[in-house]
């Protein structure tokens, strides 16, 4: 108990001392410290490193995870240290919403079919961002958070400490300038004249005692404060070498951060590759949709926003025509300018807007256009019209 009180009265008496260095300082009535250069620019360093990694990482959160409430939700399960709850996403639960209403409209129309395809895109939408999501919460999030809550925590608990020992350095360096003022002024008051022969023998005595005890008590004071001032320095220079090896650690962080950050686009281009060419597969399983078309909004004409898909082959390298293009049939067609039945033979990719995407055995409608090249027929399905290679045709009787 003993123990703990003076501790409790010398850790009172520290904090005291810094409190009215500082405030000493606040008020330009104390002299301070001023720090190496070189740290003073290391510590604006690690400040903007911190400062930029929280924003990054909050922004970063907002792009993954838009739904703030949700975003809070994860927050509280983490800080609970629970693990989240399982949930659809927003592909996922407009795919079952599709799925569930081509089985209802039918999945053997034609609608009902799409919905279904399209459902089932939108969940392997859904999967691709929930991974995207995990790789980049491990391989991103995870890292600069752990800047912000491990080694910037540290750097701030030198820092404060360095601050601490910097508060000492200048009390004691500020008792050590009142000693020796106080030693100069006793030792003027010693080199003084003596006292008149008016006072008597015995209160002379006592002053003069009196005088050199206080003679005594400032040397001692000084040399006190000295020591004091010789560890004080000791400890302020042993702790801002320690901050300054922690605060050059943070090129480290710069670099660890980089390769985070790579990972990062990476994913990011991994999961649009992912994305684009489940939307690929599903557009030629439903077939391109014309660059212009018509609705009960909108009159035919109109132009409409249209994905681009990668060309096909071109006209030369078309497969050769199959032994039913050699009959009379086409050159009927030709002639008459009628309509027939065509079903195609391979998938095609229109490779513009003025072409028709062809999916293998379907079957369309086709007619000759007087002027059209002779390796194109116009083909129809539906709404959509468009030219399509002979070469990938085969004309039904």
């Amino acid at each position: 108990m003993e123990f703990n009180v003076r501790r409790l009265a010398a850790d009172a008496g520290t904090f005291l001392s810094r409190a009215v260095q500082l405030t000493e300082e606040t008020f330009g009535q104390a002299e301070k410290t001023e720090l190496d250069a070189h740290l003073e620019t290391l510590l604006i360093r690690a400040e903007s490193t911190k400062h930029w990694t929280e924003k990054i990482l909050k922004q970063t959160e907002v792009v993954l995870q838009p739904n703030p409430n949700v975003r809070m939700e994860e927050f509280l399960y983490e800080k609970l240290d629970k693990k989240v709850p399982t949930r659809a996403n927003n592909h996922e639960l407009l795919g079952e919403c599709m799925i569930d209403s081509g089985h209802e409209f039918g999945p053997g129309t034609a609608y009902g079919s799409a919905l279904v395809k399209c459902g089932e895109t939108e969940k392997l939408l859904g999967s691709a961002e929930k991974e995207f999501i995990h790789s980049s919460a491990i391989n991103f999030l995870t890292p600069f958070r752990n800047f912000i809550e491990g080694d910037f925590k540290t750097i701030s608990k030198e820092r404060k400490l360095l601050q601490n020992k910097r508060l000492d350095l200048d009390a004691a360096k500020n008792r050590m300038k009142k000693a020796r003022v106080a030693d100069a002024r006793s030792a003027e008051l010693n080199s003084s004249s003596p006292l008149g022969e008016e006072y008597v023998a015995h209160f002379s005595y006592m002053l003069s005692f009196l005088h050199v005890r206080w003679l005594k008590l400032w040397t001692e004071e000084v040399q006190q404060a000295e020591t004091e001032l010789r560890i004080a320095q000791s400890e302020f220079d042993r702790q801002a070498e320690i901050t300054r090896l922690l605060l050059e650690g943070i090129g480290s962080t710069h670099a660890h951060h980089l390769r985070c950050l790579n990972d990062f686009v990476d994913a990011q281009a991994a999961y649009y590759v992912q994305c684009y060419q489940y939307m690929v597969n599903l557009q030629k399983q439903l077939g391109s949709f014309p660059s212009t078309f018509s609705n009960n909004n909108q009159p035919s004409g109109s132009s409409s926003a249209s994905v681009s898909v990668p060309s096909a082959a071109p006209a030369a390298s078309l497969p050769a025509p199959p032994p039913s293009q050699t009959s009379p049939a086409l050159n009927e067609l030709r002639s008459t300018s009628g309509t027939r039945k065509a079903r195609v033979l391979y998938d095609y990719d229109a490779a513009s807007s003025s072409e028709l995407s062809l999916l293998a055995d379907e079957v369309i409608t086709v007619s000759s256009v007087p002027g059209m090249d002779s390796d194109w027929l116009m083909g129809q399905r539906g709404n959509q019209k468009g030219k399509v290679p002979i070469t990938y045709l085969e004309l039904l009787n």
